[in-house]
């Protein structure tokens, strides 16, 4: 990298360059790249399947699958706004949750039907909208909640009624500040990313609610998005 910095040239072509070091060093080198690429202020093609650098460093990411480009856009487009199942569950650690839903119209509203329980979520009005008029309601789709946006806060839980579940814990990771919980709902595993003060662990049952603003419906066939 040294050596190509001093020619000066337009253009950076970049394939991997950290991927042979270890995890602390890793860290470091992105910064001092993210540091050189805004003093020298030239293009920088980087090749990586790391999505953490890709986030860092990147002003347009390229996501592509078997030699086929999926979307291009801004690190945070493709974080809020995958065009896909595969951008959707590339982008972002741990990945989004997957959860397949019946679409039903219950009088005014439209909701989604987990598994055989009585479990439903109220879709926000302009997503609905999308969903009735793209004719989807009594057909499959798969509803997509990213872990961020699963909370345990009783407050929180008490303004969603809407989308409020309840489950068992059968995995508790503590990463210091925040804390993994994984559960399944009807059969599909998922993962809640909380606060570190969370009283939940291993064997409980509890109750969370999603945040629906942040709510991702893909077409189960096409796998595209239908509404995010």
């Amino acid at each position: 990298m040294g050596r190509a910095i001093v020619r000066n040239p337009k253009v950076f072509l970049m394939d991997e360059p950290l991927s042979n070091l270890d995890a602390k060093l890793r860290v470091q080198m992105r910064v001092e790249i993210a540091k050189i690429h805004k003093r020298l202020g030239a293009t920088i093609i980087y090749v990586t399947h790391d999505q953490t650098e890709a986030m860092t460093l990147g002003t347009r990411i390229v996501v592509m699958k078997d030699g086929v480009v999926q979307q291009v856009d801004s690190p945070k487009n493709l974080y809020d706004k995958p065009v896909n199942l595969f951008v959707a569950g590339f982008m972002g650690s741990p990945q989004m949750n997957f959860i397949d839903a019946e679409v039903e119209k219950v009088g005014t509203d439209i909701k989604l039907h987990v598994g055989q329980a009585r479990t439903y979520i109220t879709v926000p009005a302009e997503q609905a909208k999308r969903l009735e008029e793209g004719g989807y309601v009594g057909k499959t789709v798969v509803m997509g909640i990213r872990p961020e946006d699963i909370h345990d806060e009783e407050s929180f839980i008490a303004k969603s009624p809407e989308s409020v579940f309840t489950t068992t814990i059968r995995i508790y990771e503590l990463l210091g500040a925040e804390v993994y919980l994984y559960f399944d709902v009807e059969g599909f595993d998922c993962t809640a990313r909380v606060n570190a003060r969370t009283e939940a662990r291993v064997g409980d049952e509890v109750k969370f609610a999603m945040d629906l603003s942040k709510l991702h419906i893909f077409d189960k066939d096409t796998e595209k998005v239908i509404t995010n």
